[in-house]
């Protein structure tokens, strides 16, 4: 089992994986937290969650046999500097443009580190037969809880898993194997220390208190999985962020050590880390399908995306080529999305 777990490292890293570590498939404190997250109403409009939390809570349920929890890791800041250069300055200093979380600039990365993981898991059974299944964020699993144990890193303050030699810009997937592998030493301590840049940069003060992060305040959550209105009073804290949220991460010390991703398929796509909010607004649903094939802007679907613009447009300063913008797709906006263009007419007619 020694030397598997050494080739199962030596293949994960010629598979293009950054790290991998080996958990036992018990969650612990994990588990505990995630019920206290959970009974707080966290989880917002993401029923799933508990739903299926007992899944989470006792992997042997999602995947018989499994001892074991393989735990990958996959940096995906892109290589090149941005278009637009530091983000913080698109974010404060361009508030005409839209900020898109860097994560999704480039291709959907679920296809990608499945396809591999499954590589990595064929190559087990090859080995030594048993059951070995992969997952990227497509199951309920812990997965930050599993990485922290396998020694991948440390939950943040931010409730990222921080890595000490690469900052928190990555993916993680895992492998639920029957192999008895030897496990790797878990995250001995997190090393946030005095630190509270994450909690004080969160533009919605969604982290709440070190380690806990209310999704229904969560920019992240707001543009993506609230499929709802968004708050009114929240609207004006998003800014130009319309899919997703990096402030935590942006801000974090540790990500002065970020590796950046050799993976051509991370790189920004469609201009989306330096265009106009005005420009992506405009875009019609035919164009909207095109330019996000592939990519997990995908999921939150046409509505939504003019919905999270819409929002974004009305906190930019005033511009008569804005006010013509809303009104123009309003005439194609559903009930949703034409409720935050109104709040957007009304919040450019304000600044005249």
């Amino acid at each position: 089992m020694a030397a598997l777990a050494a080739d199962i490292k030596r293949w994960g890293e010629e598979l293009g994986f950054a790290n991998i570590g080996i958990a036992p498939a018990t969650p612990g404190i994990h588990a505990e937290r995630l019920q206290q997250w959970l009974s707080k109403q966290y989880h917002g409009e993401m029923g799933y969650m508990q739903e299926r939390e007992n899944l989470r809570r006792e992997p042997d349920q999602l995947q018989t046999g499994t001892v074991r929890i393989i735990s990958a890791r996959m940096d995906y800041l892109p290589s090149d500097e941005p278009a637009q250069g530091n983000p913080l300055e698109l974010i404060n200093n361009k508030p005409d443009h839209a900020y898109i979380s860097r994560y999704a600039l480039g291709r959907d990365y679920h296809k990608l580190i499945r396809k591999r993981l499954s590589q990595l898991a064929q190559k087990i059974e090859e080995r030594i037969g048993g059951q070995h299944r992969a997952f990227v964020d497509s199951a309920p699993v812990l997965e930050r809880g599993f990485a922290e144990q396998a020694g991948l890193g440390w939950i943040g303050k931010n409730s990222m898993l921080i890595n000490q030699r690469a900052g928190s810009w990555f993916f993680l997937g895992e492998i639920y194997t029957s192999a008895p592998l030897p496990l790797d030493p878990p995250q001995e301590s997190g090393h946030c220390g005095s630190c509270s840049a994450c909690i004080k940069d969160c533009p919605t003060g969604a982290i709440v208190a070190p380690y806990q992060v209310d999704a229904r305040r969560c920019i992240s959550y707001l543009t993506i999985e609230l499929k709802d209105s968004i708050p009114e009073e929240l609207r004006p804290k998003m800014g130009n962020r319309v899919f997703g949220c990096d402030d935590c991460q942006l801000v974090c010390p540790w990500n002065k050590f970020t590796e950046h991703s050799p993976e051509p398929d991370f790189q920004p796509r469609h201009n989306l880390d330096n265009s106009e909010l005005i420009t992506l607004f405009m875009w019609s649903e035919a164009e909207f399908e095109q330019r996000t094939a592939g990519s997990p802007i995908r999921r939150i679907g046409y509505q939504r995306w003019l919905r999270n613009l819409a929002v974004g447009l009305g906190n930019a300063p005033y511009s008569e080529r804005i006010v013509t913008a809303l009104e123009t797709q309003r005439a194609v906006a559903d009930d949703n999305a034409r409720e935050h263009i109104d709040w957007a007419l009304t919040q450019q007619r304000s600044r005249i």
